[in-house]
């Protein structure tokens, strides 16, 4: 059985991937925003979940779950699931703060970072970008580029660790709305598959997936110089360096 930390676990695909993983018999650890969220993951901390509390748009916060997750001891996977849609901390929630707990936690056996389809409509550009999220400077497509990019990117850093992408699909979260028309089992059974499974597929590295079937994410995700940018231009806002090899 696996360790496995669930970011952005109050609901949604985060709350059900978690509760998959419990019933599989996996040890979860999962994550809420603030205190006032435990409430919401009350029914997995029942089940033998351990609850984490950390608003990942600020970055202090986000170096304190790292810190958090570190006294825990090692975890086997990190599902980065945490996100948000609109406002000016889709940045630091979507892309800074996957990449702060990538670099900080202790590297496990297995990434995965949740993407979107709408990435293909993001841009790949980092002039101009404000990573702490005081103004909106990038969109939803943009961030779900970007951290497509910083998976790919640590697939290639990493070539020890199976990291993977996944595309949920449209599902009827509190995200994607109620009239959302993509199956919700679907949405969260990729990553649960890429997370514990030993099927050789699953433990393979550097892919993007939807409905655990490869696909082709947008070009200029796989643009190595564009992923060195992105891991230089983070490494230069948040003081923290992603280790080699």
């Amino acid at each position: 059985m696996s360790r496995v930390l669930v970011t952005g676990s109050a609901d949604g695909l985060g709350h059900a991937a978690a509760t998959t993983l419990l019933q599989d018999g996996h040890e979860v650890v999962v994550h809420v925003r603030g205190a006032q969220r435990l409430p919401a993951v009350q029914d997995l901390v029942d089940r033998g979940a351990t609850a984490l509390v950390a608003d990942l748009s600020d970055a202090d916060q986000t170096r304190d779950l790292a810190e958090q997750v570190r006294r825990l001891g090692r975890m086997d996977v990190v599902i980065h699931n945490a996100g948000v849609s609109t406002g000016p901390a889709i940045l630091p929630v979507n892309v800074v703060a996957p990449y702060l707990l990538t670099a900080l936690i202790e590297r496990p056996d297995r990434l995965v970072y949740l993407s979107s389809g709408m990435h293909r409509g993001g841009r790949a550009r980092l002039d101009g970008l404000d990573w702490a999220g005081r103004r909106a400077t990038g969109s939803y497509s943009d961030s779900k580029l970007l951290v497509t990019a910083l998976a790919l990117a640590v697939a290639r850093r990493w070539p020890d660790v199976a990291v993977n992408a996944v595309d949920p699909g449209w599902v009827p979260t509190k995200m994607g709305g109620p009239g959302a028309p993509d199956d919700l089992r679907l949405g969260h059974r990729t990553q649960e598959w890429l997370a514990t499974s030993d099927e050789p597929e699953a433990r393979t590295t550097g892919g993007y997936w939807f409905h655990q079937a490869r696909q082709d994410p947008d070009p200029a995700t796989r643009d190595e110089r564009f992923q060195d940018a992105l891991l230089d231009d983070l490494a230069r806002v948040t003081g923290t360096t992603l280790g080699g090899p």
